[in-house]
């Protein structure tokens, strides 16, 4: 029995080799080992860096036949030990890359523009190489940058009246001063400079758009688009009447609203006309107030001569905005008031300002009057319109009376500090309440300039542009519950150093 045993084992073998066989052939095999992704049969490496224009620019070169197959590249520069700003986050698609120039189908070889570096450092940067079929490759590189000293001794030595603390909740880590010196200077919140550019002379006229700024050339018609990357390109507005831009940009309907200077029967048009333009330099749309506040008047039986004055800063526009929820534009004339009008008809909906000014001698634009209930601030000398995200209308309010009226007429109420307001304003009843104020404890005025805008979770930045009679720029962080998170303090010239000031998504930058 026993040889019995042995001599069927060899039986019991090849039965069960041919069932392996036949569970095989029926494709019910033990899969075999996967194929590696494109990332880990990745040969992209880094072949070389140029320096950009600035010490805050550089320009990284990779090379590999694996960037065929590349769809996207992500840089991340870690912030410095001790600092509480989050990293430089920027994307670029490999299609973003393309149409700049910086890398070509099919090609072994692309350019990646890095940008917020800090100057002087050791810079540790992480890569992430994303791939067609969503396989990731990671790369780390340092970047060593060259130092930078600012040639107007201002933007390199802040002072830090009070440091951002790591872990102090705040919905923005960068932001842009525009200045009267050159290009808008980058700035993170713990006081460093991340970015600055070359071939403008002068951003006071400026503003943020699709990833890169828009400056409007003082004296000119001219305007610009400057890159992250350095790169710039110049154009002008279609339209022959108007002279230069002035004061803001701000985002509008289409593309951008702009402060205008124009001629009108050869007397100059100073500081009256808004006008919405689009990337060509195309006009879409004129708000001349001037000519729409003359016609209003006099049809509702006013004489506006004494009011509207050709050839004198007598309205003095600073901004403009755009409301969605009407369509209609929002204008701050620093001289009298805030006034709503139609974006199409140019209807007149509803003027906000100090009862005791000049403008409110006249019924016809009483008529129009938005009433504030005691106690409340109403918007002096004001700058910075815009509409929070909780639509309320926010500004920040100066304080300062009327410096270009008639002689002899009321020139409206003074104030020793300045004050960020918050309105929620009823266009029916013509009433409102100032829903919230800032106003530093009373401590701080800046008479002229200045600027407040929300970032993400209700966060505000607020530029006191001429503190100490000019002499200094306040930059002050304030978090949701209008806690002051940073406060920094630099030397100033007029409204030189930051006329106005608005925050910059460098810790979520996306070109695609």
């Amino acid at each position: 029995m026993a040889i019995k045993n042995i001599q069927a084992r060899p039986s019991l073998w090849m039965a069960t080799l041919l069932l392996v066989f036949f569970v095989v052939g029926c494709g019910d095999s033990i899969p075999p080992a996967p194929l590696p992704t494109m990332a880990q049969s990745s040969d992209i490496v880094e072949s070389e860096s140029q320096q950009g224009v600035t010490p805050f620019i550089r320009f990284v070169t990779f090379k590999g036949t694996s960037l065929a197959q590349l769809r996207s590249v992500r840089f991340e520069i870690s912030p410095k030990p001790g600092t509480a700003s989050k990293p430089v986050d920027v994307l670029y698609t490999l299609e973003a890359l393309s149409r700049r120039g910086y890398a070509n189908p099919g090609s072994h070889e692309i350019t990646l523009p890095v940008f917020g570096l800090y100057a002087g450092y050791q810079n540790r940067l992480a890569l992430a190489l994303q791939f067609s079929d969503e396989s990731k490759q990671t790369l780390e590189i340092t970047i060593t940058t060259p130092a930078y000293t600012d040639p107007n001794a201002i933007y390199d030595r802040p002072t830090i009246l009070k440091k951002r603390l790591a872990g102090q909740a705040l919905g923005f880590d960068f932001f842009a001063l525009k200045t009267a010196y050159g290009t808008p200077v980058v700035i993170d919140s713990d006081g460093d400079i991340r970015w600055v550019g070359t071939g403008i002379g002068n951003s006071l006229s400026s503003t943020f758009l699709d990833n890169g700024f828009i400056v409007g050339t003082p004296g000119s018609t001219e305007f610009s688009r400057l890159e992250f990357d350095g790169t710039l390109q110049r154009k002008a507005l279609a339209a022959s009447s108007y002279t230069n831009f002035h004061h803001n940009l701000d985002p509008g309907k289409y593309y951008l609203l702009g402060n205008m200077d124009g001629l009108s029967n050869g007397v100059a048009n100073v500081e009256s006309i808004a006008i919405e333009f689009d990337s060509a330099g195309g006009i879409l749309k004129e708000w001349d107030f001037a000519a729409l506040l003359g016609d209003y008047m006099r049809g509702q039986g006013d004489d506006p001569s004494t009011f509207i004055r050709p050839g004198i800063d007598w309205f003095h526009m600073n901004s403009a905005t755009y409301d969605p929820r009407d369509d209609s534009l929002i204008v701050s004339s620093r001289e009298n008031f805030v006034i709503k009008v139609d974006y199409s008809t140019r209807r007149i909906i509803w003027i906000l300002g100090d009862p005791a000014k000049y403008w409110y001698t006249f019924a016809s634009l009483r008529a129009k009057a938005v009433r504030l209930p005691p106690g409340a601030l109403y918007p002096i000398g004001q700058h910075a319109t815009s509409i929070t995200s909780d639509g309320l209308l926010m500004l920040f309010n100066n304080g300062a009376p009327s410096f270009n009226q008639p002689s002899g007429a009321p020139v409206g109420e003074g104030r020793n500090y300045s004050a960020v307001s918050a309105y929620d304003i009823d266009p029916v009843a013509l009433t409102a309440q100032e829903v919230w104020r800032f106003d530093y404890g009373q401590t701080v005025l800046s008479q002229v300039c200045s600027s407040v805008y929300e970032a993400g979770n209700q966060s505000l930045l607020v530029n006191y542009a001429y503190v100490s009679g000019g002499t200094l720029a306040r930059l002050v962080g304030l978090d949701a519950k209008r806690q002051v998170i940073f406060d920094f303090s630099y030397p100033n010239t007029g409204c030189s150093t930051s006329w106005n000031a608005l925050q910059i998504p460098l810790g979520h930058m996306r070109f695609e």
